[in-house]
């Protein structure tokens, strides 16, 4: 009976959080407060004219706009391209490393985006640490923060 509430309680949880990820909702704005684009919160990504650049969807894979996977984003912020291997991740302090552990930045709890200098790159408007690998995912597959 125990092992049976433990493991219904543990799948309300995995459920809870995968929700939590599909619901981010957030614009992303440049370094100069410019919109440069929005994650919707079914996972739609647009650019700044609003056509669509692809989906982050609520498992993690990373589609491009064609609807092509294009990577993943793990539970544990892991970012990999569509062959499966390492391109970097997020911690859950909001650092970004790239595959070799360098840190390219970080997003701060209030969605702001620091570049590896530690000057702003811009901001996740609508952002809480529950979307965290979203904004990650962005950052990894559709505007990458060494850009910035």
């Amino acid at each position: 009976m125990r092992l049976a509430l433990v493991a219904s309680v543990s799948l309300l949880l995995l459920l809870v959080s995968a929700v939590a990820q599909a619901q981010c909702s957030m614009t992303v704005r440049n370094g100069s407060g410019s919109t440069e684009g929005e994650i919707e919160s079914d996972g739609t990504v647009r650019g700044s004219s609003g056509s669509s650049g692809g989906k982050i969807e609520s498992g993690g894979t990373v589609r491009n706009s064609s609807g092509s996977s294009i990577g993943k984003v793990e539970s544990d912020g892991t970012m990999r391209n569509s062959s499966g291997s390492t391109i970097g991740e997020i911690e859950s302090d909001g650092t970004i490393r790239n595959s070799s552990g360098s840190s390219n930045g970080k997003i701060e709890s209030d969605g702001t985006i620091r570049n590896s200098s530690g000057s702003s790159a811009g901001k996740f408007e609508g952002y809480s640490d529950s979307c965290r690998n979203t904004a990650g995912a962005y950052l990894f597959f559709f505007n990458p923060l060494h850009n910035r």
